[in-house]
């Protein structure tokens, strides 16, 4: 169960992508009014084309929903670099019925929400095996409906482990090519030539991550 908001009647279920986020390593954070002050900023980034804005629910633990899976692959994206490197963030995307049983309240159930919370728990245990650990998103889908699971799944994990391969400067420079920003432009913002953004691009999988980013975007 969840506490966000659906617009749907109570008893009315719709298939939405459900976003279930969560600090990795909370306990250890230094400043706990500080870190929920930058997750909410991120939050409201990723707000844009959600059906449900993502907001704190308890702890470090944030919920929201998107109309497809693809938008909540590209919010989730959005939310992890807006936080790095100072906080490293895991996800759960679950496509299916969501129910909302109290509207006052805003309380839900559902298939989609079963399933974001296995997929997040899936990322947790997957963390702390050497060969994954760098995964940070894993999506699950009610077996009859939605995309596959699997294909979505690799894909995401190979662009997981090109994140979490990025140093500082090429996480901002990726940051800047999704905020529209040219090579040109995040090269005098970051005091280096223009063709050595581009060669950081290309090296370090920059170019890679936006192209496959534009391909999960289209996730139905």
């Amino acid at each position: 169960m969840t506490d966000v908001k659906v617009s749907s009647s109570p008893g009315q279920s719709r298939l939405y992508a459900a976003v279930i986020g969560d600090v990795v390593g909370s306990r250890s954070a230094p400043d706990r009014a500080g870190l929920h002050r930058a997750i909410t900023a991120a939050l409201a980034e990723a707000a844009g084309r959600a059906i449900d804005p993502p907001a704190l629910t308890v702890g470090d633990e944030f919920q929201g929903a998107y109309r497809t899976v693809g938008d909540a692959i590209d919010a989730a994206l959005s939310i992890r670099l807006a936080l790095a490197p100072d906080v490293d963030i895991r996800f759960g995307i679950g496509w299916g019925a969501v129910t909302v049983l109290d509207e006052a309240t805003g309380i839900q159930d559902g298939p989609g929400w079963w399933a974001a919370r296995e997929a997040i728990e899936w990322t947790a245990a997957a963390q702390t095996q050497p060969g994954l650990a760098l995964v940070r998103t894993a999506f699950r889908t009610d077996e009859s409906t939605g995309p596959d699971a699997n294909a979505v799944n690799a894909a995401l994990m190979c662009r997981d482990h090109l994140l979490g391969s990025l140093d500082e400067r090429s996480q901002r420079i990726l940051s800047g090519l999704r905020a529209g920003r040219t090579k040109r432009e995040l090269a005098v913002a970051e005091g280096i030539s223009a063709s050595a953004v581009s060669q950081r691009a290309g090296r370090a999988g920059l170019d890679l991550i936006m192209a496959a980013s534009q391909e999960l975007r289209r996730v139905e």
